[in-house]
């Protein structure tokens, strides 16, 4: 009974920031038993949004900034749970609206939040297998970028979804704003040599 209640999704309450010209819909987590690692996750979150307000603000001009913010859940199983989240804003005078994205990964019974890094084995070469993977598909899919692509960062913006590592680059941040946000799946089965086993890959990975 309690290996089944381990792989139970968690609770996911929708919250809201409520502002004159702004509306912002996040998630939190209810009626985990951890509650350390539920107050751990809900901070995390809380703190994701807030940095995607702050990054509008950076480069919004003066004026009557409309906002709007929502999420999606990508996975919740197994106790993992990661999640996106998008803010939208657009100030009049402007040629468009900007969008920035930001996510969350973690595992719900341990309240433990991961990076890029943390998904892999310690000294792994992820940044290398991962970026080639990447430069395959911008030539498959013929993705046109900026500058050309050589590298991700270390800690890349990335979610995890259907047993598989999505990596996401912002607008402009490789491509033009046309393009949207450029999203790289790649699955958990191209990555089996480097996962941590106890990792989100690794667990979602399992049979």
């Amino acid at each position: 009974m309690e290996d089944q209640l381990q792989l139970l999704p968690a609770t996911v309450l929708t919250r809201t920031i409520q502002r004159p010209n702004t509306t912002i819909y996040y998630p939190q987590l209810a009626g985990i038993a951890n509650q350390q690692a539920e107050k751990e996750i809900n901070r995390a979150l809380l703190q994701t949004v807030q940095g995607l307000i702050h990054e509008q603000q950076r480069v919004q001009v003066p004026g009557n900034t409309q906002m709007q913010g929502s999420y999606e859940i990508k996975t919740n199983e197994r106790g993992i749970f990661s999640v996106t989240m998008n803010n939208y804003a657009y100030t009049p005078q402007m040629a468009h609206g900007m969008t920035f994205l930001g996510s969350v990964t973690a595992n719900i019974h341990t309240g433990k939040l991961y990076t890029l890094r943390e998904l892999f084995k310690p000294g792994s070469d992820y940044v290398r297998v991962l970026s080639e993977n990447i430069k395959r598909q911008i030539q498959e899919r013929q993705i046109p970028t900026l500058n050309g692509f050589t590298t991700i960062k270390p800690d890349q913006d990335f979610y995890v979804a259907d047993k598989s590592l999505v990596i996401y680059f912002q607008l402009y941040e490789i491509t033009p704003y046309y393009v949207g946000f450029p999203m790289f799946p790649i699955s958990v089965y191209e990555l089996e040599s480097i996962l941590d086993e106890n990792g989100p890959l690794g667990i979602l990975s399992a049979s």
